[in-house]
């Protein structure tokens, strides 16, 4: 993945500094610690007691059935069932260790998410820089024009008002790049406050096309956490079916005892029990039923990601592959054309061959044209983040039509696919998409 010196340091504090990361450890810590105790016999029974003939004097020694008794007992699980009780706690803990990799990879994706959102929203606010000079020559024109004479009042006006309402989203960016500032400083635990500097644009980022073999269905299911735990999930079920078929058999206590009688000779005893299963039918016959149906129910999910981890991977290289085409198209010529009328129209005007209205739409369609490409770049970084992610969540596609042909400057000019494959818009969007939650790099 495509990393500076800022993200790898920020990545580095926030994998370190991220409570949730030490949360999710110490319940691996906690399963471990299972693992043992399920595994130990259950603890012995020791009674003491005295047993007297009679309540008026204490007949131990005279009396045969009158004694001192010291009896302990120890149960024993049958063959096998401490066995598959230790297997169990032992995938339970491997598939607290798989959320921690969740956790991981999420917490890495969000970092990348929110510096490239930060990059983002400071290549939008220098276009602004850049636009609002433009418009501070075309208020000057039109202040020349209109005090020779040769412009009306109205140019001079709408002049003005465009620039505020540049300024105006302005103000705007720069409120959202400070929430993804304070953002990436909640990942590492800093100061919400506490200015990120960065070195480079988007524009500077390493070609998106060199990233095209990232994707990869084999590569998505050999790292998913969420196959990996549905696995251990499966296992589990097929080893508690095991242990529900262990449960006719009966776990057996052996007992002994001391009686000391006083003068006269001791006794002792020894005796062995266990439950018997007559409500089989009803018990462990259907906790036979229960388990098998839950070892189904794990193959089913198992089978439901794999699917699901290749329709995403094959939809995010798909629309990798639009995005290049589409950067390509604004390498080759759109942007160097629509840089070009905004100049040439701005000159026109200066000799009065073309209204304000007409500069004013060609500075539109160059902020358009720069923000879509900007955009552009973006979305595919996002691709490539939800692909390191192996991101479940639904796959962004560049948007058509008229949206499209109006330069994508919306903050989302995409539109997602759900999980039944049918476009809806972004989530939020206003709202933005989603880009991982499993979030979901």
């Amino acid at each position: 993945m495509p990393t500076d010196a800022t993200l790898t340091r920020l990545l580095a504090q926030s994998l370190a500094a991220r409570p949730e990361l030490a949360q999710s450890v110490a319940l691996v810590h906690a399963e471990e610690a299972r693992v043992s105790q399920v595994a130990a016999l259950p603890d012995p029974t020791l009674q003491l007691g005295v047993q007297n003939d009679g309540f008026t004097s204490v007949e131990l020694g005279r009396m045969d059935t009158s004694f001192v008794s010291l009896m302990a007992s120890q149960t024993f699980p049958w063959p096998g069932k401490r066995g598959l009780r230790q297997a169990l706690a032992t995938l339970g803990a491997a598939r607290a260790k798989q959320a921690v990799a969740r956790l991981r990879l999420a917490t890495e994706a969000e970092v990348r998410r929110d510096y490239l959102e930060l990059l983002l929203l400071r290549d939008r606010r220098a276009l602004l820089d850049r636009l609002e000079a433009l418009g501070q020559t075309a208020r000057g024109a039109a202040q020349a024009r209109y005090e020779a004479g040769a412009g009306a009042q109205s140019e001079l006006l709408r002049a003005q008002l465009e620039l505020n309402r540049l300024r105006q989203r302005r103000w705007l960016l720069v409120a959202e790049e400070r929430g993804r500032v304070q953002a990436l400083n909640r990942w590492r635990a800093h100061p919400l406050e506490e200015p990120i500097a960065t070195a480079a644009g988007l524009r500077q980022l390493p070609a998106l096309a060199a990233w095209a073999s990232r994707f990869s269905a084999q590569r998505a299911l050999e790292r998913s956490p969420e196959l990996a735990a549905a696995r251990l999930e499966l296992e589990r079920t097929r080893r508690a079916v095991a242990l529900a078929q262990t449960s006719y058999y009966p776990d057996l206590t052996v007992g002994a005892g001391l009686m000391i009688r006083g003068k006269l000779p001791p006794m002792w005893l020894l005796n062995v029990g266990g439950p018997l299963p007559l409500f089989a039918a009803s018990k462990q016959r259907r906790a036979v039923a229960e388990s098998r149906a839950r070892a189904s129910a794990a193959q089913q999910e198992v089978a439901a990601l794999e699917q699901l981890l290749r329709l995403r991977s094959a939809q995010r290289q798909t629309a990798f592959s639009a995005l290049l085409q589409t950067l390509a198209l604004y390498q080759q010529g759109l942007l160097v054309q629509s840089e070009a009328t905004t100049l040439s129209t701005f000159a026109q005007y200066q000799v009065g061959k073309a209204s304000l209205a007409s500069v004013l739409e060609a500075n539109t369609g160059f902020l358009a044209d720069q923000e879509g490409y900007l955009q552009a770049i973006a979305a595919g970084h996002r691709l490539l983040i939800a692909e390191a992610e192996v991101s479940l969540v639904a796959t962004s596609w560049p948007a058509s039509g008229a949206a499209a042909s109006a330069g994508g400057t919306d903050d989302q000019p995409f539109a997602t696919l759900d999980a039944a494959g049918e476009g809806r818009a972004p989530a939020g969007a206003s709202p933005s998409a989603t880009g991982g939650s499993m979030s979901g790099m």
